[in-house]
């Protein structure tokens, strides 16, 4: 893979389902910057089918505010730069446009290989559309046209421990064999191999002679033991290959590209880099709320958590998320006296016009209520999913236009808050111009400049949200707080179970806190040392918020109530 090392100035090129941005970072006086951002609608979709146009009208528009030419006379990237400054160096995409792949998941156990195999199908943007594991009670030729009917795009292939099992694992891809032999060879799903090792090399050498073949280390090498981190990798980028395939005009911006990778993979691993730039004590978040999917990237000092939601967007995927929720519980979220059925008319209004934006008041408080239960949702199953995380972290980074985009930026605390639901003492991070994933895929092949990016303030700090564990009565005071100011004064203030509290911290001012945890208070479960005194925080754009409602957060059942808890939550964050 080229190196982006020597790279004076590089591009970003983030395909999304309804916007495309390109993000350019260059050097100045030694240290990477970033310069500036556009975006333009995709173009993935009728009528273009080709996102090289929405890239192009990208690079006009960054073009203009730069005053700098990227694009030639011929409409084609200039890169390298050329000795006048004109073009880039280097070039970095990422895509989640261009719907789900189609993935079908082979395995031994329902319980073990297999639900390792679909664990590892959920860190892309991906839909399983069919599993065949020793369990299934199928003929092998009804498996067989179940698999043919559901035309994948990737087959993976698990099962065996290492230096286990091996004929039910050969009967699995000898399967994947006579489905590559029968399809024409355009339709032909690539394979990944991640099962027992003493079988890869065999299995490579069959499967390719149809097909093209990805082997991965063993997901499942123990019986007790899943490591789908190293396939995850292999997964990304076999999912790349064909999503460029699928997508129209992609194919060549991959071609002088030095990465390529799904948005999803690329945001978590800038998590991973972000932890291991530190010793953070808790691991790090990346939210991406977008309009086809949900994503969920953590990273500690020795794991990472990655967890797509595909078809939980707040956008072009709506008509699928309306199918799975119901519309009482975005009714409840929003403050305003309107029929549940006019909530759903506007939904599926705006199912249909994904792209447009809310006109009034109402109709923005229906999006911000449905992307809580939509972030909801997706924390849900990255719980269930990593049930380890005890759903508190050093930093959360958002991303997503229905959460960055917010007309103020207390609208945003709220939607995490209510949505996302964390404990302990989190700094929020927002990313207004969807640098995460711009970063990490950058940072496959150049470390330094995402390193320098981090140290400029490309982030936003938006608030640091402290949500205590109490099991109190409503009413009760659990907490007693001791502000101290770095600039000299204190001050104090008593928090009560069932409340929203905004200290007294301005953005920018450093202060610490002593605790006094009352009635078995616990200020963060996942950092003990943080349960007698935070040390150094810093108030962000919202300041520093206590958030005491109690997990998980529990609205009334009766619809008026609730919309009543939620005005009042709201005026309590009014200051925000």
């Amino acid at each position: 893979m080229t190196s982006l090392v020597d790279a004076e100035s590089v591009l970003a090129i983030d395909i999304g389902s309804i916007n495309t941005r390109a993000l350019l970072f260059d050097l100045v006086d030694g240290q990477y910057h970033f310069i500036s951002t556009s975006t333009a609608p995709t173009t993935a979709s009728a009528p273009f089918h080709d996102v090289s146009e929405g890239v192009h009208l990208a690079l006009q528009r960054l073009q203009e505010v730069t005053g700098r030419t990227l694009i030639d006379q011929e409409s084609r990237l200039i890169i390298p730069s050329q000795p006048d400054g004109d073009g880039v160096d280097r070039l970095a995409v990422t895509c989640s446009a261009g719907g789900d792949l189609n993935i079908v998941t082979m395995g031994l156990l329902s319980d073990v290989s297999l639900q390792s195999a679909q664990r590892l199908a959920a860190t892309t943007y991906s839909r399983i559309v069919e599993s065949i594991g020793l369990n299934d009670r199928r003929r092998p030729d009804a498996q067989l046209d179940a698999v043919l009917l559901a035309e994948p795009d990737i087959i993976i292939i698990s099962g065996g421990t290492d230096r286990g099992a091996t004929r039910s694992v050969y009967r699995l891809a000898e399967m994947a064999r006579q489905v590559c032999r029968i399809l024409p060879k355009e339709r032909r799903p690539r394979i990944l191999y991640c099962g027992n090792q003493a079988l890869a090399k065999r299995i490579k050498e069959s499967l390719e002679l149809d097909t093209r073949v990805s082997v991965a280390p063993n997901i499942r090498p123990t019986i007790d033991l899943e490591d789908i981190t190293p396939a995850s990798v292999q997964l990304a980028k076999l999912a790349a290959k064909v999503r460029a395939q699928k997508l129209g005009g992609l194919s060549q911006y991959a071609s002088i590209s030095s990465a390529v990778l799904p948005s999803a993979f690329a945001l978590g691993r800038m998590m991973r880099f972000m932890n291991g730039l530190s010793t953070l004590a808790k691991p790090t978040l990346g939210v991406d709320l977008g309009a086809g999917s949900t994503t969920l990237a953590a990273a500690s000092a020795d794991e990472s958590y990655l967890h797509v939601s595909s078809s939980l967007g707040v956008g072009t995927s709506l008509s699928k998320v309306l199918e799975q929720i119901d519309l009482e519980d975005v009714a409840r979220w929003v403050p305003y006296d309107l029929p549940v059925e006019e909530v759903r008319d506007y939904l599926y209004q705006k199912s249909l016009f994904p792209a447009s934006l809310p006109l009034t008041p109402e109709t923005l408080a229906i999006e911000q209520a449905l992307a809580r239960v939509v972030l909801n949702c997706a924390a849900q199953k990255f719980r269930e999913r990593y049930p380890a995380l005890q759903n508190s972290y050093e930093y959360i980074f958002i991303s997503g236009a229905a959460l960055v985009q917010a007309p103020t930026p207390a609208q945003t605390v709220k939607m995490i808050l209510d949505g996302l639901q964390p404990v302990g003492v989190n700094v929020l991070m927002l990313d207004p111009h969807g640098l995460s994933q711009a970063l990490g895929a950058i940072a496959s092949t150049n470390t330094l400049l995402p390193a320098q990016i981090l140290e400029t303030g490309a982030y936003t700090n938006l608030a640091t949200v402290i949500c205590p564990v109490s099991d109190a009565r409503p009413g009760t005071t659990i907490l007693r707080l001791k502000i101290i100011y770095e600039e000299g004064g204190d001050t104090q203030v008593e928090v009560k179970q069932g409340s929203i509290v905004k200290l007294p911290i301005r953005y920018g001012q450093t202060a610490s806190l002593q605790v006094e945890a009352l009635h078995g208070t616990i200020l963060d479960p996942a950092a003990p040392r943080l349960n007698r005194g935070v040390k150094n925080i810093v108030g962000g754009v919202s300041g520093v918020v206590v958030d005491a409602r109690g997990r998980p957060l529990a609205l009334p059942g009766d619809l008026a109530r609730s919309r009543e808890k939620v005005k009042i939550w709201s005026q309590s964050l009014d200051e925000l």
